[in-house]
């Protein structure tokens, strides 16, 4: 049975991500494709990084951070010491989530009673 690989544009179709970006991810060592030639192909692990990488991001971890914990899932330890990482990185971030969602509920509250200050002096 065969590997399903994606071209180039296809990833980046597939992910809805653009070219520049695709390529910024193979700079940074986060995708690794199989090279044929100037032809690029994604197989399954890198479909599946890929992923990872944007959910990661969609979640606000930096590309760096995201790199290193994806790169801890080719030591021999490789899951168990990927997920303990993982666990301590999501804690983190939810914490400054947290904090952001308070700052941020914290500007609304204040714009709002500015707009209805304005709006009350335009009647």
């Amino acid at each position: 049975m065969s590997e399903e690989k994606l071209s180039f544009k296809d990833m980046c179709a597939r992910f809805d991500v653009t070219p520049r970006t695709l390529r910024h991810y193979e700079y940074i060592e986060l995708l690794r494709p199989e090279k044929v030639g100037r032809t690029r192909y994604y197989g399954p692990r890198e479909v599946a990084r890929m992923t990872l990488i944007l959910r990661g991001r969609r979640f606000g971890f930096k590309l760096e951070e995201l790199r290193q914990w994806l790169e801890l899932y080719n030591d021999d330890d490789g899951r168990q010491v990927q997920r303990q990482v993982w666990i301590d990185m999501a804690d983190r971030q939810l914490e400054e989530l947290r904090s952001r969602r308070v700052e941020l509920d914290e500007i609304i509250a204040e714009l709002e009673k500015l707009r209805d200050v304005w709006d009350a002096k335009s009647e």
